[in-house]
Parts: structure tokens; sequence; C-alpha cells
């Protein structure tokens, strides 16, 4: 019986965060309804949390199950589809009509589409990179332009941030490879050096969330670019595993 609990409680707990995670897309949203956009940034970047714990506690515990999967998935769609596109517009695109909306839900459609063809493709996707930007680095890089927009009046410009989340919607959809570093020779050969920058990184947050969290995103993203333009011919293909089901099918 006690072990029964056990693992009933072992496949709930993971599922607890991933509800978590839901609930602060959810808040964000009321937040964003009531003019609270600072508070509505900080529980997606909570979410986000929640959703970088989730997988790990289904692994750690041997809980992983198809279920898990496909209820992590809806929850990444509210939490980071839909909630940064309703805040987005509620800060930037109410007064703008329909583009406005349309814009907006380009990002909840290219975010669904980024969850669809990830989970499509689960089984053949390499872990070394990533098809396309992660749902959560675009949704935390559109609410880090809020939150700069709070304290610089430069950045509340329809101009600039129209372009702004257009560019990583698109981001989310395209076949460029965004590093993983789940199989980094370099983490595993300099773990000090990490360990280092990861208390950095998180000593920086506190310090002042609002400069850093764009800083962070737009790092990661800039230098991603960049590898992949000068790395061409070696990421070249990296994504060919579809072409080359295709053929397998012919041939049969």
């Amino acid at each position: 019986m006690a072990e029964k609990r056990l693992d009933k409680f072992a496949f709930f707990l993971p599922n607890t965060f991933t509800a978590m995670n839901i609930g602060c897309g959810f808040v964000a949203i009321m937040f964003s309804m009531q003019g609270e956009f600072y508070k509505a940034c900080m529980f997606i970047f909570l979410g986000a949390i929640f959703d970088s714990v989730d997988g790990r506690v289904a692994r750690l515990t041997g809980t992983s199950s198809s279920f898990g999967e496909q209820f992590d998935s809806l929850s990444d769609l509210i939490s980071f589809g839909m909630a940064p596109a309703i805040i987005f517009y509620n800060r930037f695109l109410i007064d703008s009509g329909r583009v406005g909306m349309v814009i907006a839900f380009l990002f909840l459609l290219c975010g669904a589409l980024r969850l669809a063809r990830f989970n499509a493709n689960i089984a053949k996707v390499k872990s070394d990179y990533f098809q396309g930007l992660p749902i959560p680095g675009a949704a935390l890089a559109v609410l880090s332009y809020i939150l700069v927009s709070l304290d610089f009046d430069v950045f509340n410009n329809l101009y600039v941030a129209i372009p702004y989340i257009i560019f990583y919607a698109l981001l989310m959809i395209s076949n460029l490879p965004f590093p993983s570093f789940k199989n980094s020779d370099w983490v595993r050969k300099n773990k000090r050096k990490v360990l280092f920058l990861v208390f950095l990184i998180i000593s920086s947050l506190f310090i002042y969330e609002q400069v850093m969290i764009p800083v962070i995103i737009s790092l990661y993203v800039l230098l991603s670019l960049g590898y992949t333009a000068l790395h061409r011919d070696k990421l070249q293909g990296v994504f060919d595993w579809e072409d080359s089901d295709g053929e397998a099918s012919e041939a049969r």
C-alpha cells in the first residue's frame, strides 16, 4: 500500500509543477488586464521555472509519460503562447484595432506550430540543437521587452515593438538551430566555469532583473544566430532527418 501511494505521489508531482505553470500564465493574463505589467511578466518568468522543473522531476522519479508530455505542451501554449500574446497586446496593441489583434495572434499561432512540430518530431530531433527558438525563449524575449519599456520610454514605440514580436514569432517556426547545451563538450569540461556563470547570472537577476533578463535572452539569441552564420557548413543538414525519412518511405 505504501509503495502504491509513493508511486501515485511520484506521478502526481511533475504534473503539479505543470499545473502551476498554467496557473502562472492565467494569473499573468489577469494582471495584464489590470495594467500590472511588471507582475504579469514576473509570473510568466516564474512559470518558466516550473516548466524547467517538471520534466526533470519526471525523469528523476521515472514517471515520464505520454500524458505528461501532452499536458506540458498544453501548459506551454497557455503560459508561453497565449499569455505573452495577450500581455503584449494589452501593453502595446490595444489601440491598434484589428492590426493589433492579428499581430498578437501571429505570435500565438507560431507558438502553437512550434509545439506541434516539436511533438511530431520528438523521437527524431537531435538533443544538441532546438529546431527554431523554443516557445519559452520567445515568450521570455517578448516579455523582457515589456520590462524594458516600463523603465525606458524609448521602447514605448509601435514601430519598434511590432517588428520585435514578429521577429521572435518567426524565429519559433524557423529551421535555425539554437544550442540546447544538453550534450555540450565545453560544458562537461568546464563545469566550474559554468557553475560560476550560472551564479553570476542569478546574481545579476537579483540586482536589476528588468534589464538583465532582456540582456541574457538577447545575448542567447544573437550569439546563436552569429554561431549559425559562422558555422554554416558544420550545421548544414542538422535537421535533414525529415528528408531522409521521406526518401525511406518512398523506397518502401
